[in-house]
């Protein structure tokens, strides 16, 4: 069974998120897959999100598509990742990553990079761009911020209870134990140097941009064809200061969602039983 049919609409209750409630498994492709930006989460990508955008692109796909945005989202991701690592169901093809990518001109960080293979065979005509960063850098950066999130024990017991997290924390914790082999703080460094091999061996040089963000817009500009944007400095946007801050913050914000949901069928019940009360009562001296 796919694990996107555990799909269940969005309680009416979910007020103090903005997430949206889309089903992917009904999209298709609206515009061109243009880009590829296949290196790991935590290189930049957030901030190549930004430039993307101020470069026109519509949407670049990023892992706060699922995480904060879309929730439904993580349940075709996982079934891709259930059926690359597990063998269970279908591998995804381009007609899959068009229901779930369709919206998106790009798509970049994880868990993306776990199939740069599939999206490259899926889109052959899109050019990739590798964004890097010093791995030792990369693996404590990753310690504290996403990894951390991972092992992040409120958001483990929400996902038993809120609809956003109940999808999205499997799919993270999926990733995390199949493309990282189940032990990042000892192989994230190994998986790191090999991915990024790989990718380099998967691509022809024409159509591979090696890049870190710090080399600010003319490499990036150049390798895609599009004018250097005049007097506007190259995004930087810095997440990893208050991660954990707005992480903690969502969790809040979800443990809200949960507790309208029980107060509504607290109500609800109260209701019930005060109508069948209320009916017995008037039955009762009618006799």
């Amino acid at each position: 069974m796919a694990y996107a049919s555990k799909y269940t609409p969005k309680p009416l209750t979910d007020i103090f998120t903005s997430d949206t409630d889309i089903d992917r498994r009904q999209c298709t492709r609206t515009v061109p897959m243009k880009v590829l930006l296949l290196g790991c989460g935590r290189t930049g990508t957030a901030s190549m999100r930004a430039a993307m955008k101020q470069l026109g692109y519509v949407d670049t796909y990023h892992m706060m598509n699922c995480s904060i945005e879309n929730p439904p989202d993580a349940l075709l991701w996982m079934d891709a990742l259930r059926a690359k690592y597990d063998g269970v169901g279908q591998p995804f093809t381009r007609k899959d990553w068009d229901k779930l990518l369709g919206n998106s001109q790009a798509v970049c960080d994880w868990p993306a990079c776990a199939f740069a293979k599939e999206l490259i065979e899926a889109y052959p005509e899109a050019k990739v761009v590798l964004t890097g960063r010093d791995v030792d850098s990369w693996h404590a950066s990753t310690m504290r911020t996403v990894y951390w999130r991972v092992t992040d024990p409120e958001l483990r017991i929400l996902s038993h209870f809120s609809w956003a997290a109940s999808m999205y924390y499997p799919m993270l914790k999926k990733f995390f134990d199949t493309f990282f082999e189940g032990d990042f703080p000892n192989r994230g460094k190994t998986v790191f140097t090999r991915h990024y091999e790989e990718v380099r061996n998967m691509v022809p040089k024409e159509k591979l941009l090696e890049y870190r963000v710090t080399d600010g817009w003319e490499p990036l500009c150049e390798f895609l064809g599009e004018p250097v944007p005049k007097d506007c400095p190259f995004p930087n946007v810095n997440d990893n200061k208050d991660f954990v801050t707005r992480s903690r913050r969502r969790n809040r914000r979800q443990m809200l969602n949960v507790a309208a949901r029980w107060l509504e069928i607290l109500l609800l019940l109260g209701l019930a039983f005060y109508l069948i009360f209320h009916v017995q009562w008037h039955l009762f001296w009618a006799q």
